[in-house]
């Protein structure tokens, strides 16, 4: 096979530029390399390079222009919900707190009122995955990745179970958003499970006001845990910069104290006259 024409070149190339341009590398508005600059670099063909760039622009990450090269965009045009994207985002420490909030203020559009659809709409093989999402989330208090995927399930047995063809599409969407929520809400888990439950007990009952509200109460929960979380976060980086700013300071008087320090004149060593000058 010809040098730069494996799929995996491919996606060696997007994920290295992505990543690139979440983290900053290239800012919105400035021009990604010429394309022969990047098939130096990767080692790939130009239909690999040309490839790349395709899909990172579906991504939104780039816009590419006749005659005027490939250009990041605007962090508002990026497809937030896209999960390779989120994994570039999250990078080593994690997604950044403000987002998981936006985040969790979009499922406070929709799952609530998906919640009292599903109650209204929920056939008995939508019930029974509902139930059995919420019994392997109560075994699966002390193993995180299991908790986070039953917790998905829950939510997305709700989401098909109001048989509305346009929340269902949603899907590919808000798994996104709860991969990611999860991932930090995990630690949480437990506390929620009673919320979790009293949805899908007011689905079963065909209670759909009560399934919207404890709908909400799972939301509002989550939402409290990722607040205290991002509180801690912003206070411990306020502080980390405040103990780095504090130094900076020390550091230069302790500098100009030495640079100020009178030496010694004369026959006998006696410190000579200061002029009066700081």
């Amino acid at each position: 096979m010809r040098q730069g024409s494996k799929p995996g070149k491919i996606g060696t190339v997007v994920s290295d530029l992505g990543a690139e341009i979440v983290r900053g590398t290239f800012l919105p508005g400035q021009a990604l390399p010429p394309e022969h600059e990047l098939e130096a670099r990767f080692g790939a063909s130009r239909g690999v390079v040309r490839e790349a760039i395709k899909i990172l622009a579906a991504k939104g990450l780039v816009s590419v222009r006749p005659r005027f090269g490939t250009h990041v965009k605007p962090r508002h045009d990026w497809s937030l919900l896209d999960q390779e994207l989120l994994g570039w985002l999250a990078g080593d420490e994690g997604l950044d707190r403000n987002l998981l909030l936006a985040f969790e203020e979009t499922r406070a559009i929709i799952e609530p009122a998906a919640a009292a659809l599903a109650a209204q709409r929920a056939d008995p093989d939508d019930l029974a995955r509902i139930m059995a999402a919420l019994e392997a989330m109560d075994r699966a208090q002390t193993d995180p990745n299991a908790a986070i995927a039953a917790d998905k399930d829950f939510h997305l047995s709700i989401l098909e179970a109001t048989h509305n063809p346009v929340l269902r599409s949603f899907r590919g969407a808000i798994e996104a958003i709860l991969s990611a929520v999860f991932d930090v809400a995990v630690e949480a888990f437990s506390g929620n499970l009673e919320n979790h439950a009293a949805v899908a007990h007011a689905i079963a009952r065909r209670d759909p006001g009560e399934a919207q509200k404890a709908m909400e109460r799972v939301l509002g929960y989550t939402l409290h845990h990722l607040s205290i979380e991002s509180s801690e976060t912003s206070k411990s980086k306020k502080a980390s910069r405040e103990r780095n700013s504090s130094k900076k300071p020390r550091e230069k008087r302790h500098e100009a104290k030495e640079s100020t320090r009178p030496r010694s004149a004369g026959r006998r060593g006696k410190p000579a006259r200061s002029s009066g000058m700081a």
